[in-house]
């Protein structure tokens, strides 16, 4: 078991995920109160899907708890291609957030590979 605090993807994933929550408080205003929904709820799943990894088990277990993390964040980038296109991101903005989420993906494929990297070594 992991202290999910000392892992960066976390730390980061984490931090995306607030300022996400603080960067799309209009969208209810502007009529898209359920892309706002879907978008915090997936970058929320990022953090949490690496917590709960944190207390799996096994290593596979583990992993697979990183895997489904990987999805969040497609599913995040996926929601903010759909909120740029709506127009409801300043093009800054909209860059920074998925920017941050495309890189935070590759922290966490990368890790996941470590993880099952240990686990084949350990057999």
């Amino acid at each position: 078991m992991q202290d999910f605090k000392h892992i960066r993807a976390w730390q980061r994933s984490h931090t995306l995920a607030i300022n996400l929550h603080k960067s799309v408080g209009h969208f209810s205003r502007a009529g898209h109160s359920h892309l706002r929904s879907q978008l915090t709820r997936a970058a929320d799943t990022i953090a949490s899907n690496i917590v709960e990894g944190c207390g799996a088990a096994t290593n596979k277990e583990f992993a697979r708890f990183l895997d489904i993390s990987i999805k969040s964040a497609n599913e995040t980038e996926h929601h903010l291609l759909s909120a740029r296109d709506l127009g409801l991101f300043k093009p800054d903005e909209w860059q920074k957030l998925s920017g941050e989420t495309v890189e935070i993906r590759k922290m966490i494929y990368v890790y996941r590979k470590k993880i099952i990297q240990s686990d084949r070594d350990s057999t």
